[in-house]
């Protein structure tokens, strides 16, 4: 077959999905908001199931060969059923907002077509979730998953449109790409759409900004966090522990380095070690390097990979048996020192700060190495601490006294709504500086009617520069 019967052949492909989706659209244009809400815990049901959740988890482990199965069924559930949380609170059909005092009334209106790509890293748990969003705002959405998530996502998507149709919802409007999803046919997909959104790869990221369609877009993690002098050490620990080891640290959001101040420092690794952490010595430590990286790339039979798979390719002995993560300390940041690059393994970087501004200094450059509009964290009693990374560096987010992983993306003690796509503003080229939500799957229309005259005067707004510039 040529060349350009191929392309035709994809070209038709896409067009066929995205009729059928924009025909679901048209059949759900005029559901309530109950009826939303039902299409919507459907969706969340599906995976959500314990039996599911499970399945996926297993499909996902053994197509992708990451992380591992009990944190992937939590992950399945929690993250669906805090996304569930967030959405059945919010109105996005008809008027969702009404200001008389500005003479303003909000209409919610779909976006369209939704085009998700989805990362290998969660091939289930991240396409129910963009799922629910798009559903909420009465769009349709066509999923593009990753090579090894295909199979996952495949099931995902089958129980999804099984759901739909249970509650006389258009099973069209959730719908996948058929494998192969090449580039090529992808690129075709964000195209037809009428938004983009895209977890994963920097890659995917850059094209779908580059599709001419709208696109949201992430940026990649390298999360920094900060134990300071007046940190409970023991509550750090245990939540840097819980973070960095759940899936096998698959997450952008698990900690990559902490910045640890030295009058705390030896304690601090004390009390890491006693939740499992190995501090690796110099020679391991190159050891470690030789595996974790090949080429200057992150070794792909070590993302995610359980600690005795990277404790036997490293060649470690007796004594680094039945560590769940490991320690490695570093003192510079750059491609010169691998170590401050984000890892996507159970590998954590321990920097000593010898007080506050350098630990802020050192958080500094391994984002602006890798990380840049991301997020931070820091375990501190003190609130200048930590409004101080707020106000000074460049993340979207500063996550206080909290496991990183299962804060960053929303959680049940976190402010932050419940996500897996987390926009890194301008700092990282993304067009949102905050977690993905059903907010950005919907069109607004501004009712605008006459109120009393709101015009002041020139001396109300001018009077202090006047005074103090002059006219």
């Amino acid at each position: 077959m040529s060349a350009s019967a191929v392309d035709l052949a994809d070209r038709e492909q896409i067009d066929a999905l995205v009729t059928r989706a924009r025909a679901a659209m048209r059949a759900f244009a005029d559901a309530d908001q109950q009826r939303v809400d039902d299409a919507v815990t459907a969706l969340a049901w599906s995976v959500y199931k314990p039996e599911h959740a499970k399945e996926l988890a297993e499909l996902a482990v053994r197509g992708t060969g990451m992380g591992n199965v009990a944190d992937k069924v939590t992950k399945n559930q929690r993250k669906t059923f805090g996304t569930l949380r967030d959405l059945l609170r919010a109105k996005t059909v008809g008027i969702i907002e009404e200001l008389p005092e500005l003479g303003l009334v909000k209409y919610a209106k779909p976006v369209g077509v939704v085009a998700a790509l989805t990362p290998s890293t969660n091939p289930s748990a991240t396409p129910v979730n963009k799922a629910m969003m798009a559903i909420k705002g009465r769009n349709a959405i066509v999923i593009s998953a990753s090579p090894g998530g295909q199979m996952a996502t495949e099931r995902t998507v089958a129980l999804m449109r099984e759901a739909l149709e249970r509650v006389g919802a258009p099973p069209d409007l959730v719908q996948i790409l058929p494998a192969p999803a090449t580039k090529a046919v992808t690129k075709l997909l964000m195209e037809a759409c009428d938004l983009v959104v895209v977890t994963g790869s920097q890659n995917n990221v850059r094209a779908a900004y580059s599709s001419g369609t709208p696109a949201i877009g992430v940026g990649a993690g390298n999360v920094p966090v900060i134990v300071d002098e007046t940190a409970n050490l023991e509550d750090a620990a245990q939540k840097i522990c819980a973070s960095k080891t759940f899936d096998n640290a698959t997450s952008c959001s698990s900690e990559n380095s902490i910045v640890v101040l030295d009058a705390v420092y030896d304690e601090t690794l004390r009390a890491l070690e006693s939740v499992g952490a190995y501090l690796v010595d110099s020679s391991e430590k190159e050891r470690l390097q030789r595996s974790l990286w090949v080429d200057g790339a992150l070794n792909r039979k070590l993302i995610a990979k359980d600690a005795a798979t990277i404790s036997r390719e490293a060649g470690f002995g007796e004594r680094a048996q039945g560590a769940r993560f490991f320690l490695v300390e570093e003192t510079g940041t750059g491609s010169t020192f691998p170590f401050s690059d984000e890892k996507l393994s159970l590998v954590l970087t321990v920097y000593r700060a010898n007080d506050f501004d350098e630990a802020v200094a050192t958080v500094r450059n391994i984002l602006d190495f890798k990380g840049r509009g991301h997020s931070c964290g820091i375990h501190t009693a003190n609130e200048d601490h930590a409004r101080r990374l707020a106000e000074e560096l460049d993340v979207a987010r500063v996550l206080v006294n909290m496991a990183h992983t299962f804060g960053n993306g929303g959680g049940f003690d976190s402010g932050l709504n419940f996500t897996l796509s987390m926009g890194c503003g301008t700092w990282q080229g993304n067009s949102i500086s905050e977690n993905l939500s059903y907010r950005h799957f919907i069109n607004i229309t501004h009712l605008a009617t006459t109120i009393p005259e709101d015009k002041p005067s020139e001396a109300a707004l001018f009077g202090s520069y006047w005074e103090r510039y002059g006219k």
